[in-house]
């Protein structure tokens, strides 16, 4: 996933404006104002890389004139000391921009880090890690890519990117149909898939349900995928056997997404059940920052 500079510039000067980059009391009172510096910016401990154009762009965004060279690339392995990146110009310039360019790697890397880690637990499976829309506000975009970079994939990136029924989008179709019981509750989910599908035919169709009634209902109303959200081990492998394709019937379209719940602990066993996609909402909401520091040399 490739960052749009367009799209990265903005977030990059909200940041620097809101640490008043441009007024830092502490260098403008005490270093002078010709004075260069070089400095490293190293990875305190290890993990995945992740930000460091980020990172490039916003000393360049306070100073055009501060030069960076880059030593490892996004999704690289970092070991702890490892050097990311030099940067050289003047201190002052350098210093304002630090903590901003810091923080923003910090971040990034700490998630392709923990994304990494979710990655390597369901090698061998046919399971994919996924992210979600559980993303800090502006941020999105750099925590997708983020995701990316530790070998993670992207779910929707936003509302208008693919149809996801939820069961309260359902909830509120079955209040405004009125009383029903079950059988109507499981018409209406069909009507749904069918209706989303009619209304966008090249949109993506997803459909949360909440048990195997639901989940047979689905099945037959043929949504790209189906999403199995705080479902037991149990639970999630009765799906997988109502998929399992036999010589006559080959697996049917719909994709198998598990989410809730899911950790490092658990993963690799909810992986081994056959589902397709496993999105995981702390990959971006609870991921904690890699550590990294600039020093002077």
């Amino acid at each position: 996933m490739a960052l749009n500079r367009r799209d990265v510039l903005p977030m990059i000067r909200r940041a620097l404006a809101e640490d008043r980059a441009r007024h830092d009391v502490t260098s403008l009172g005490i270093i002078p104002a010709s004075q260069r510096i070089q400095a490293r910016i190293i990875a305190k401990s290890p993990g995945i890389a992740a930000g460091i154009n980020v990172a490039m762009l916003t000393f360049a965004a306070l100073d055009p004139s501060i030069r960076c060279r880059r030593h490892v690339h996004s999704g690289a392995k970092l070991r702890r000391g490892t050097v990311i990146l030099t940067v050289e110009g003047r201190a002052r310039s350098i210093f304002a921009a630090e903590r901003t360019a810091l923080n923003f790697l910090m971040h990034l890397s700490g998630i392709a880090t923990l994304t990494h880690a979710y990655v390597q637990r369901v090698r061998g499976t046919r399971a994919k890690i996924f992210d979600t829309r559980k993303t800090l506000p502006g941020l999105r975009a750099l925590e997708k890519y983020a995701v990316h970079a530790g070998g993670g994939h992207n779910h929707r990136s936003d509302l208008a990117a693919a149809i996801l029924i939820k069961t309260n989008h359902l909830r509120a179709l079955g209040q405004g149909a009125g009383a029903g019981g079950r059988g109507k509750a499981l018409e209406q989910l069909q009507c749904s898939i069918v209706r989303a599908r009619q209304m966008k035919p090249r949109s993506f169709v997803e459909v949360e349900v909440t048990n195997l009634q639901e989940f047979r209902a689905a099945l037959s109303a043929k949504p790209h995928a189906i999403l199995l959200d705080n479902w037991t081990l149990s639970e999630i492998q009765k799906a997988v056997r109502l998929m399992k394709p036999t010589p006559h019937a080959p697996r049917p379209t719909p994709l198998l997404e598990v989410s809730g719940g899911v950790t490092l602990a658990n993963v690799r066993v909810i992986a081994k059940t056959g589902v397709d996609r496993i999105s995981i909402g702390r990959l971006t909401h609870s991921a904690p920052a890699l550590d990294v520091a600039l020093r002077v040399i």
